[in-house]
């Protein structure tokens, strides 16, 4: 560890004397030690209100990961980006080195465990990101992705809620935030922590990362600094400098999951859409007024719904001149089935070695599909029609299933066919097919516009299936075409019982003026029993 900050270490490429860093000159030296290899290294995944607000989510209570102790590294070091990635980012942290054992300790005793704060770069791979969801254990695990230093600062000596941390890359400042800024304060992480496993002299705490983390390539110099900006005298960390060059050795697929990127990573890792070089965002469209809620159909309309038949309901339709309204060649999973919800999509385009590379890995639109469907919803996916490939299998089915998706349509097969059954989610296809992913697919697209077994649908679409197929119904005329199909279906039921009691169906089926007007009575007579019932009770 440096025991003093030396401006050399800033010796970059262009003129920077003016590099706020630049403080040879303390009141007094730097208090010193060295890091030895720690026992745990504990890091959060979001914890600075600027990171939540521009990630578009805060946690509730704070959620942790473990790094590996190989990861470790010093000042001045360098970090490799491995061959054939594109997203490795710097993170800025501050780093709490745990000085006396920390067991079930309270927040207010708990900074008293804490013997040092220093600086930390907490450096991820994003295209490993979701291979690993979560534990980070690759993505943040590799050699040098944890430097630390160069300094360390008593925590006697400091706030914990006044310490600030700054980056820099190739000089120009990425980040700057204070504690005061946090979600979760520090003493309440080691509290937290206590309170599940002890916290061990030498064990270390990276604490998030403030807004400004962003995508670094090889060449640049990376500078992290923790400092006490309020304090009455300097204690800072000292400058953390890390330098990023060009990985050489790939890694190998027979293996393990290979690096994979598509753009919900690339704009996590720089930040935004923007920064990374994306298309904004498409902005929602308002749904008409007709539109059922997201969070499900009304209670009255569903139940009208599961009464009414598919083969009712399509007749109405195409009375209102919507000849395109089914989904063909699916059939139910489990016999007997009836679905009604309304449409999630999911979107497949024909497959392509190098689309399938950066969109099908990870965390990719089939998966983020099924985390996302809500209760009542039924995920439509188009898989243009091709039955000779898997489209969801018994962990997706699971999912659908725990999220309390109302069932699955899709063009495509089904692995996994008989454990799906089993799990009793209902699903329409083409049928059984043991491929997995990326032989006919890539899993492209989520809540966009579809096509599935011939029909057209959107996001928010009817979906209606039973053992006559499946047909989509738009949201505008949901009410009226399951009304009418309904009161269809008390006329057809009259006509049978005129045709089992020995009638000819010429001029019954379809009525003519004779028995329209029997019918028309027997109905009259009906609604006034019934308001005299109702009258009574």
């Amino acid at each position: 560890m440096l025991a003093g900050l030396d401006p050399m270490i800033y010796d970059f490429e262009y003129e920077a004397k003016e590099h706020p860093l630049w403080h040879p000159l303390r009141e007094e030296a730097p208090m010193s030690a060295p890091i030895d290899r720690p026992g745990k290294i504990i890091a959060i995944h979001l914890n600075y209100r600027s990171r939540a607000d521009q990630r578009g989510r805060t946690p509730a209570s704070p959620s942790y990961f473990f790094k590996p102790s190989s990861s470790v590294a010093g000042t001045d070091g360098v970090v490799e980006r491995p061959a054939g990635t594109e997203l490795l980012a710097f993170e800025g942290e501050i780093a709490l080195i745990i000085g006396t054992a920390a067991h079930r300790v309270s927040v207010e005793d708990a900074w008293s465990h804490v013997a040092w704060v220093t600086a930390s770069n907490d450096l991820g791979l994003y295209d490993l990101r979701a291979n690993d969801k979560g534990s980070n254990v690759r993505s943040k695990g590799g050699d040098g992705y944890t430097p630390l230093g160069p300094d360390l600062i008593p925590a006697a000596d400091v706030d914990p809620a006044e310490l600030r941390v700054r980056a820099w890359v190739n000089g120009d400042l990425r980040q700057d935030d204070e504690t005061s800024g946090l979600l979760f304060p520090l003493p309440q992480l080691i509290a937290d922590l206590s309170q599940h496993f002890t916290l061990e002299p030498g064990d270390i705490i990276l604490t998030g990362t403030p807004a400004g983390s962003s995508v670094i390539v090889p060449g640049d110099v990376v500078v992290v600094e923790v400092d006490a900006p309020h304090s009455s005298k300097t204690l800072t960390s000292g400058g953390l400098r890390t330098t990023v060059t060009q990985g050489t050795v790939a890694f190998d697929g027979a293996l393990g999951s290979l690096p994979a990127v598509d753009d919900l990573q690339r704009a996590e890792a720089w930040g935004s859409r923007e920064d990374a070089g994306l298309a904004p965002a498409a902005e929602p469209v308002e749904a008409p007024a007709a539109t059922p809620a997201a969070s499900g159909l009304d209670p009255q309309l569903r139940a009208k719904l599961i009464a009414a038949p598919t083969a009712g309901l399509s007749a109405q339709l195409r009375k209102r001149g919507l000849h395109a309204c089914f989904i063909d060649g699916v059939s139910a999973n489990l016999p007997g089935a009836k679905i009604v919800g309304t449409a999630k999509t999911l979107r497949f385009v024909p497959a392509r070695e190098d689309l399938f590379k950066s969109h099908g890995g990870g965390y990719n639109a089939q998966k983020r599909c099924f985390d996302a469907v809500d209760e009542g919803e039924i995920i439509v996916i188009e898989a243009r029609g091709d039955a000779t490939t898997g489209t969801l299998g018994d962990i997706l089915a699971l999912r659908a299933k725990a999220r309390r998706a109302a069932g699955v349509v899709t063009d495509g097969g089904v692995r996994d066919f008989a454990a799906v059954a089993e799990i009793g989610l209902p699903v329409f296809s083409q049928g059984a097919h043991p491929s997995v992913l990326g032989r006919k697919h890539v899993p492209w697209d989520v809540d966009v516009t579809i096509a599935c077994g011939g029909a057209t649908v959107q996001p928010g679409d009817i979906i209606v299936g039973d053992s006559d197929g499946v047909i989509v119904i738009p949201p505008a005329l949901v009410e009226e075409v399951v009304d009418a199909t309904l009161a269809q279906e008390d006329e057809d039921a009259w006509i049978a019982e005129q045709v089992e009691a020995g009638h000819p169906v010429d001029g019954l089926f379809p009525m003519n003026a004779a028995w329209r007007a029997k019918y028309d009575a027997v109905q009259a007579d009906r609604f006034l029993s019934e308001r005299s019932e109702t009258k009574n009770d």
